[in-house]
């Protein structure tokens, strides 16, 4: 995957968790310590757990969205009684005051890129204030507990985590033990509005381009969970295939503080926003009412697209600019072995039915698995380009790679189990290999390919152009010179937002 941001500081050496690491969790060889040691340790610290800044939540990658990792855990830590302070390594530098005040960081990782540089943020934290017990929440915390605990994390949270999070805090206060890691919780929250105060201004996060104009996004979730268990999705292994819907009162107030913020158009970041057809509708007739200028975006399944169509015209007309569906291949063959529960056919409804209804497509893609053909790939691009969709895809979209983290419903397929590797515990996922190296090949030319384009500030449209070129070259197909012109610069681009990294 293509990164933009890197955590401030070095990585882990071999000796920094210190006599104190965890407060009381483990000795400097990486032992755990006696139940009795680990007690008075816990009480040496406790006393401060409620002073403004001993839990100190970090966040270090949220597709470039101002954090609800942050926000929502606040929330829910000032209403039990705790001051905890924020820190967004997205946006933000390490701040190390702040890592001695703390006695205890939790560290945000819904999402892959995250825990890469949660793993990092935590090395440092260990290393400026040893005594700091650390704590990893979020999807990937969960899929990932075992080689985190065994190697930087003291505890970890996974499912509706800001309950068990105040939980774990108030344990500590109590100078109680907690369980590193029980099961994930997966019970509905009593949901507090999230707590933005003190965050990065909106402006240095993502921001809607419209029409040439840079507008504020805010972001919110109105649903948690999913209903479907999609094989290579993240929230399968964790959620089961339930969902908890936030109260519409809750999501309604959130999105006020973010218009007095500053936001002109608002991202829904639900998994899947049509989870709750019903729920969806009368939040957004509600939002629209109250601020009929606010534009939004959110994402759903293709099949809930094509199932839900009469909802369209509706979600236009109270200013839905566009919709973000993982399409993921266009192979009927793919799209079984990942379960995505559409196929080729449905994708070509989902798109009929938001045009109809006047709506953008901004379809994700994986168009890197192990039975994905180089004539897939070159079909997806011909699509892509037949549809007038160039512009509504981000370039490293067609560089993404099949992620099989620990945990995944996919490792128990028969089907993967042929270019199945072992897992790389430092990358938390499953090495595999295509059966044609060609493929992996291309997938790493194509990744270098939109990284310099990105960095460079290329027109997506001529960088998607090059990589036509260069799977063709690689493929050994021969293409008429002029079967692809790059669009004009001045042309009208539909709407998007400005962070386009994925995964």
């Amino acid at each position: 995957m293509a990164r933009r941001r890197r955590p401030h500081g070095g990585s882990r050496g071999h000796g920094d968790r210190g006599t104190l690491a965890g407060v009381g969790c483990r000795g400097t060889d990486g032992r755990r310590l006696p139940a009795a040691v680990r007690r008075v340790l816990n009480t040496i610290a406790r006393s401060s757990l409620r002073a403004p800044g001993a839990v100190l939540l970090v966040s270090c990658y949220e597709l470039g969205h101002q954090p609800l990792g942050l926000a929502w855990p606040r929330a829910f830590l000032e209403r039990a009684g705790f001051a905890p302070d924020t820190l967004d390594l997205a946006v933000q530098p390490l701040d190390e005051a702040k890592v001695r005040r703390a006695r205890l960081a939790a560290i945000a990782v819904p999402m892959h890129t995250a825990l890469r540089l949660g793993v990092h943020a935590a090395a440092r934290i260990r290393q400026i204030n040893p005594a700091c017990r650390i704590v990893f929440h979020g999807l990937y915390a969960e899929l990932n507990a075992e080689h985190l605990l065994g190697r930087c994390a003291d505890l970890v949270v996974g499912g509706e985590v800001e309950g068990p999070l105040v939980a774990v805090v108030e344990q500590l206060d109590r100078g109680d033990e907690p369980a590193p890691h029980q099961r994930p919780h997966l019970e509905r929250l009593s949901f507090p509005v999230p707590r933005r105060g003190g965050l990065p201004a909106l402006t240095r996060y993502a921001s809607l381009l419209r029409d040439g104009r840079r507008v504020p996004a805010g972001y919110v979730e109105a649903s948690r969970g999913c209903l479907h268990t999609c094989l290579h999705c993240p929230i399968p292994p964790v959620y089961g295939g339930r969902f908890f819907a936030v109260p519409r009162d809750v999501v309604l107030e959130d999105v006020r503080r973010l218009v007095v913020a500053g936001a002109g158009h608002i991202t829904f970041g639900d998994p899947d926003f049509l989870n709750g057809p019903g729920h969806a509708v009368r939040l957004v007739r509600a939002m629209h009412a109250e601020f009929p200028a606010l534009s939004y975006d959110f994402t759903a399944k293709i099949e809930h697209i094509v199932r839900h169509r009469r909802l369209f015209s509706e979600f236009a007309a109270t200013g839905c600019v566009f919709v973000v569906s993982a399409v993921e291949s266009l192979s009927d063959v793919v799209l079984a072995n990942l379960e995505k529960g559409h196929t080729r056919a449905d994708v070509k409804s989902a798109l009929g039915v938001l045009r109809q209804a006047g709506i953008a497509l901004r379809p994700s893609f994986v168009p890197f698995t192990p039975w994905a053909t180089s004539d897939d790939y070159l079909e997806l691009l011909e699509w892509i380009g037949l549809e007038g969709l160039i512009d509504h895809v981000d370039p490293i979209q067609l560089a993404i790679r099949l992620l099989i983290p620990p945990g995944s419903l996919l490792v128990s397929r028969s089907a993967i189990r042929p270019f199945l590797g072992p897992l790389d515990v430092g990358a938390f996922t499953f090495r595999w290999t295509h059966p044609d190296p060609r493929m992996d090949a291309l997938q790493r030319d194509v990744s270098t390919l939109v990284e310099q384009a990105a960095r460079s500030g290329e027109d997506p449209a001529v960088t998607f152009g090059r990589i036509r070129a260069l799977a063709n070259a690689r493929t050994g197909r021969v293409v008429a010179p002029t079967s692809f012109r790059a669009p004009p610069p001045d042309r009208p681009i539909a709407a998007r937002l400005t962070e386009p990294w994925f995964c």
